[in-house]
């Protein structure tokens, strides 16, 4: 299991690891480090605070920082505004602050399947906030080719990312995309760590070595980008924009895939288009095919 009650600890020994004293200011020293990054007395140093706090803050001793506090580690550590909202939110998880966990709805309205329908053949795709796939467009599974074969109660897009080997070839820029990935889930583990949010990251540490490391780097983001590029089996090379709308105030959200037209991308999709028509017309009426699929079984 994750060990998520020190996180801001780890999240803090992290960040301490990546920077170098010449980085902040301070003379680089001539003996030779041990380990990576500021020392805790170089950190000490640039925040005022004494070396024994800062000790017992990362080791999970110390779970009530007050502001101060916690805005001279931010500055020191040279923290940009979300990691420093990231820092706040561990905080209040370590003083027992936080917001409980969220109870998850995956109900979708009738008229959400309609507009996957309506805009076909865009793909599209409705998640969960820990990124269920919930229900899709016939073109929204094919352009994630693989993710189809995955039982419907195990579609999701994270897991999908680290544990399904295609996505290696399918997408040209996949480490990068791996990286925001886990640096979102950082961010929204931290502000709800939810059993069964709790339970995919188990699972990845687990399966994943690339996951697991990844998760020690404690990088954190919301956002993965609006441009998607693809290295298709049946489309081919090229980009689609992802449009992210969120359903309300459920949680739950519809990315959904445009091309400009005029590109490769325009092309592709049609070409997607047809390659699903062709799976439909030749399926049998006990097939499981329709215009969109609900994967979780609702």
């Amino acid at each position: 299991m994750v060990d998520v009650d020190n996180g801001l600890g780890e999240f803090l020994r992290a960040r301490r690891a990546r920077l170098r004293p010449e980085d902040v200011g301070l003379p680089a020293g001539t003996t030779r480090r041990r380990t990576p990054g500021l020392r805790r007395e170089e950190l000490a140093a640039l925040t005022g605070i004494g070396i024994d706090y800062l000790n017992r803050l990362e080791q999970g001793r110390e779970t009530n920082p007050g502001t101060g506090v916690l805005d001279a580690i931010a500055r020191a550590l040279r923290f940009n505004e979300e990691e420093h909202a990231h820092l706040y939110t561990l905080a209040r998880h370590a003083a027992g602050r936080s917001a409980p966990a969220r109870s998850p709805d995956h109900t979708l309205r009738p008229g959400i399947h309609l507009l996957l329908h309506n805009i076909r053949p865009c793909p599209a795709y409705v998640l969960s906030r820990y990124s269920d796939v919930l229900a899709a467009n016939p073109e929204g599974l094919a352009l994630h080719t693989g993710l189809e074969k995955w039982p419907p109660g195990q579609r999701n897009t994270v897991r999908y990312l680290f544990r399904d080997p295609i996505t290696h070839v399918l997408f040209p820029d996949r480490d990068r995309l791996a990286r925001v990935t886990v640096a979102r889930v950082h961010r929204l583990f931290a502000e709800d760590p939810a059993p069964a949010l709790r339970l995919l990251i188990d699972e990845l540490h687990e399966h994943s070595p690339e996951f697991a490391r990844l998760w020690e780097r404690h990088e954190i983001a919301t956002r993965t980008g609006d441009l998607r590029q693809f290295h298709h089996p049946v489309a081919g090379d090229f980009s689609l924009g992802a449009e992210t709308l969120q359903l309300g105030d459920t949680g739950l959200r519809m990315t959904v895939y445009q091309a400009t037209p005029g590109t490769p991308g325009e092309q592709a999709v049609l070409t997607l288009a047809r390659h699903v028509a062709a799976g439909e017309a030749a399926a049998t009426p006990d097939s499981e095919s329709s215009a969109v699929r609900t994967t979780s079984g609702q």
